[in-house]
């Protein structure tokens, strides 16, 4: 056994350091109750407080924080107790959560249609192989939660970032059954490549929407609210007029003079020339009938503005 010497207290004060005198190592003891018993002398303090401190952590309580997840460095760092004495009462707890942890494995998860044919550990030792992770390397622990139901964990390692999943065990036939409790466990039971990834807003934009809701704004830097739009009134819808016409006055006709035509007509070769003649009188003949009579337009006529040809 070494003998040390005591150099002073920590910059905390809540511990002594003291030093080899042989080669300058120094190491730090708390200072609590036993040290000032063991500084005075007092051995019956000593002994009292050694008791009072296996007191307050029963084994019973011990192993009611193994059981709900603690270690037994946690354990013995807030209770000042030696980890060899937690140990002892650990054990059997530590034992239990691995056995657990073992039997989740084999248990099947629930999906939308039921419980999966696969147990969990086949899947997502599918999943490891699709992503190339170490299946081996992956580990597995299991404790009791708040709702007293215990709960699965998965921890492995993928490049520098430690990930982990958990899930909720319900023990029972068949291997019992295992519901996902968070993101990486939902990831993990659905290793589809066709899965549509979440996506991810780029951190310039969110930066810059940070910037503008932190600064307020400036009464100056306001924009101007756009001028309403008046709409354009109706064009005036213009009806049709009916203008009367005046019918054109007729023109007077001359009566025609009869003339008497007493030449004879000298005889032809061309017998058919008469024929001719004859039907040329009587076109000619209607036209001028017509002309003897005045031309009275109708009532449609005047009022529609066209002259009739009749």
């Amino acid at each position: 056994m070494r003998a040390l010497r005591v150099v002073g207290l920590d910059e905390d004060g809540e511990s002594v350091i003291c030093e080899d005198p042989e080669n300058g190592e120094r190491f730090t003891v708390p200072a609590d109750e036993r040290l000032r018993a063991a500084a005075r002398g007092d051995l019956t303090r000593l002994g009292q407080v050694q008791i009072e401190m296996e007191q307050q952590m029963r084994p019973r309580e011990i192993q009611a924080r193994i059981r709900s997840g603690a270690s037994v460095a946690q354990i013995a760092a807030t209770s000042g107790l030696p980890e060899h004495r937690i140990e002892r009462y650990a054990y059997p707890v530590l034992l239990e959560r691995a056995q657990i942890a073992e039997m989740a494995q084999r248990a099947h998860p629930v999906r939308e249609d039921g419980p999966d044919v696969q147990t969990l550990g086949e899947v997502i030792a599918h999943t490891f192989g699709m992503r190339g992770h170490d299946y081996a390397e992956a580990n597995w622990d299991a404790w009791r939660g708040e709702d007293n139901k215990w709960v699965v964990q998965l921890a492995w390692q993928a490049g520098r970032s430690e990930n982990s999943a958990h899930w909720v065990f319900h023990p029972g036939a068949h291997g019992g059954t295992v519901a996902s409790l968070d993101e990486h466990a939902v990831d993990l039971l659905d290793p589809s490549p066709n899965r549509p990834l979440r996506t991810v807003r780029p951190v310039t934009e969110l930066a810059r929407e940070a910037l503008q809701l932190d600064q307020p704004v400036a009464p100056d830097q306001v924009a101007p609210e756009p001028e309403p739009v008046l709409p354009e009134p109706p064009a005036a819808r213009v009806e049709p007029t009916l203008q009367r016409v005046e019918p054109p006055e007729p023109e007077p006709v001359e009566p025609a003079e009869p003339t008497l035509d007493l030449e004879t007509p000298e005889p032809t070769e061309n017998p058919a020339k008469p024929e001719t003649e004859s039907a040329e009188d009587t076109k000619t003949d209607p036209k001028r009938a017509r002309k003897n009579h005045p031309i009275v337009p109708s009532w449609e006529d005047v009022l529609l503005g066209v002259r009739s040809h009749r």
